[in-house]
């Protein structure tokens, strides 16, 4: 055999050797009394499933000592920020430097189990589904969490017509050709099922348990609250004009300009059947003014939609990375 055959299958056997069946995805915010205890169960539950695994925590810019105490942990992958990005960024950073064919997250405050990995894996063999979702039936939260929640839930429901119940809960897993162009912005994290099923990706469920918090504190409060509201609605906004936005703004633009056509043409007809003076009145003013709106209403449809067929997709969020530490 020759040297260069050697060499080639020198290459091939270790492209098989690096396949990863499973990437863990875990945002951290100063989560410095619980990263320990929660890798352990992680790779516990890992161990018994007997797969290939990557373990990956995304410091999220953390305060306290949680860099600190991820630093003699094995094996882990830490992606380091270089200040708070929000667990939207954490996870996008994340997907991009998973390796596995299955992307599992999952939340670094405790609450969710590691011991429910394998459930989610069952469901997605079971019935071949591309995304396994988790619900929370029994919450272990405050009234006041689990009642913005529930509000948050129904008003997703009635928007994005997302089937599953708990979009609050981080611990789903995802095949990996989910995430390939999946764009991320804002605080989109939360509606990452609803996306891809909008897509065509088959969306399954899963009850798990939740456990409370023990360590550090919640980070949810009303600015979440706000700016969950406001994402639902720029999900919806973006799910449905995103790909057509001159069905949109062309839609409204031709709708004014009708409309103030048929108003010019109904002073003119006044004016010259009817002896209607306009010397004194706002109307035609109105009616040509209805006219230039639609007008330029529908050219920025129409350039919009020029954009938005030419965008530059897969772009990263802006988040910078301070470094990557790998502990094997």
């Amino acid at each position: 055999m020759s040297g260069f055959e050697l060499r080639t299958l020198d290459l091939k056997n270790k492209s098989m050797n690096d396949k990863i069946d499973l990437s863990i995805i875990v945002p951290l915010y100063n989560e410095q009394d619980n990263v320990r205890k929660l890798h352990a169960e992680i790779v516990e539950v890992l161990e018994k499933l007997g797969k290939s695994y990557e373990i990956i925590f995304v410091n999220d810019g953390s305060r306290d000592k949680t860099l600190e105490n991820c630093q003699d942990l094995r094996p882990l992958k830490i992606i380091n920020f270089r200040r708070n990005f929000g667990q939207t960024a954490s996870l996008d950073a994340g997907f991009k430097e998973a390796k596995g064919d299955i992307v599992i997250t999952m939340d670094g405050d405790l609450q969710d189990d590691p011991a429910n990995i394998p459930k989610l894996l069952q469901k997605m063999k079971e019935h071949r589904y591309d995304v396994v979702a988790s619900w929370r039936r029994i919450r272990k939260d405050s009234f006041s969490k689990k009642l913005f929640s529930k509000g948050a839930d129904q008003l997703r429901k009635v928007l994005l017509h997302d089937s599953i119940h708990d979009s609050g809960c981080m611990l789903r897993a995802y095949k990996r050709s989910c995430l390939k162009n999946l764009d991320l912005m804002g605080e989109m994290h939360r509606f990452i099922p609803a996306t891809l099923g909008m897509r065509g990706f088959t969306i399954g469920e899963v009850e798990v348990n939740h456990r409370p918090r023990i360590h550090g504190m919640t980070k949810y409060n009303y600015k979440r609250v706000l700016k969950g509201f406001l994402d639902v609605l720029g999900v919806w906004f973006w799910m449905k004009y995103a790909s057509r936005p001159l069905h949109l703004f062309g839609g409204i633009g031709l709708f004014s300009f009708i409309v103030g056509a048929v108003f010019l043409i109904a002073l003119f007809v006044a004016r010259i059947f009817f002896a209607y003076s306009l010397t004194d009145k706002i109307w035609p003013l109105l009616a040509i003014f209805l006219m230039m709106v639609g007008v330029q209403l529908f050219v920025s449809g129409l350039m919009a939609d020029i954009l938005v067929k030419n965008r530059y997709r897969g772009k990263n969020m802006n988040y910078t990375i301070k470094e990557i530490i790998e502990n094997e």
